[in-house]
């Protein structure tokens, strides 16, 4: 071959899952707390479409992420991540979904002008945009037919800044929401 050196690129697990997880987590969050105020119990969101979730800061112990097939608005098995942290704290929370009605676009936002306070929260996302830190980091591979099965990434903390998810499943097992605003307001759709 002339000397010429033949190289393979492959995508870094770690570094891609890590960055998938940690948006679906704060997306999560973010889901639950929709139409809630003060401290809800036990409350999952699913099956109204994609919902967002923006925030500057998230600080959480104790995550898992494995990736599934999970239904949306749109697909009965749409590929997703599922992020699991025992205990969170959100700093400048902003979850909205956007809606048709008639001709017009109008958006339904839930903000939080105090940190948010999760436990036992449970989000699938598609889509994480952030900058994220972990601790105690671990990526395991698994030999399972099953290939949600087959990767899971676990560490000890997570922290997420700057982050935009896109959210299909939000569960949590309480969320402490002080400073609540909800919004619903027309938005030009483009």
């Amino acid at each position: 071959m002339n000397g010429a050196v033949v190289m393979e690129s492959k995508t870094n697990k770690k570094a891609f899952w890590g960055a998938l997880a940690a948006g679906l987590l704060a997306l999560g969050i973010l889901l639950v707390s929709f139409g809630v105020s003060g401290v809800a119990y036990a409350v999952p969101i699913a099956g109204v479409g994609d919902f967002y979730v923006e925030f500057d800061k998230l600080e959480g112990e104790g995550y898992k992420f494995y990736p599934k097939l999970g239904e949306t608005s749109s697909s009965d098995a749409a590929p997703q991540g599922t992020n699991i942290i025992e205990k969170l704290t959100i700093d400048n929370l902003q979850l909205y979904k956007d809606f048709q009605v008639g001709g017009e676009w109008i958006r339904v936002k839930i903000q939080a002008s105090k940190p948010v306070q999760i436990s036992g929260l449970q989000h699938d996302a598609g889509l994480i945009e952030a900058n994220a830190k972990f601790q105690n980091l671990a990526l395991a591979e698994n030999n399972s037919t099953d290939w949600t099965k087959q990767f899971q990434q676990t560490s000890s903390t997570i922290i997420l800044e700057n982050a935009k998810l896109k959210t299909h499943y939000l569960f949590q097992e309480t969320i402490n929401m002080a400073g609540m605003k909800l919004t619903v307001e027309k938005i030009d759709k483009k």
